[in-house]
């Protein structure tokens, strides 16, 4: 059995930001470091077929109503922002620098930063000056993550980091592997937590 779970999301995604505001307290409980590893969800959904969940009928009302609903249930700040969804790129790009130059526990306060700007406040996080000002907040200079957000090396690490996610089946956000069971979805974080327990069934 092993101590770490694979968290995988985007930063467009409105239940990977709901994942974001209960893994910390999973982590605790289950005794598991999660291993945040934001990707491009867009490139899972050309694989699998799938469609954002707004463009689609019936289905785009129902979760609109059901993030805000989330949000009541659980006492997170919600806003469903005007620019939605986005390619999350810039964030991606500079949380994958932040992570190999400054760590992973920086590389999560970003992440963090990054969702609740996005969805708590409805600031756009796909522009890349937005991005790197967010990094102000942890101490990372504006110009460092600007160089980033356009440098080859992190366009192609985030690239790699997605295809690499897909290779392992991941075709939606959020979506946690833990000792080899992947479980897609923010609605299943409690049977995970069970799985986790239990040392699976």
């Amino acid at each position: 059995m092993g101590t770490t779970v694979d968290f995988y999301f985007d930063f467009s995604s409105p239940y990977g930001y709901f994942a974001r505001h209960a893994v910390d307290a999973l982590s605790a409980r289950c005794q598991r470091d999660f291993v945040w590893k934001p990707i491009l969800i867009g490139a899972a959904f050309k694989v699998s077929g799938n469609q954002p969940l707004m463009s689609q009928p019936l289905k785009g009302p129902y979760c609109a109503h059901d993030w805000e609903r989330l949000g009541r249930l659980y006492n997170i700040p919600w806003v469903l922002p005007a620019n939605f969804p986005i390619a999350a790129l810039a964030p991606a790009r500079a949380f994958w620098w932040i992570e190999a130059t400054r760590g992973a526990e920086l590389a999560r306060q970003y992440a963090m930063a990054v969702f609740d700007s996005y969805f708590g406040k409805g600031i756009d996080i796909s522009n890349h000056e937005t991005a790197a000002d967010l990094g102000q907040l942890h101490g990372i200079a504006r110009s460092d993550l600007l160089g980033a957000i356009e440098d080859p090396i992190w366009k192609n690490r985030l690239k790699d980091e997605t295809d690499a996610a897909i290779a392992k089946g991941v075709f939606g956000s959020p979506f946690f592997i833990v000792d080899g069971e992947s479980f897609w979805g923010f609605d299943r974080i409690p049977m995970m937590e069970e799985w986790i327990r239990r040392g699976g069934w």
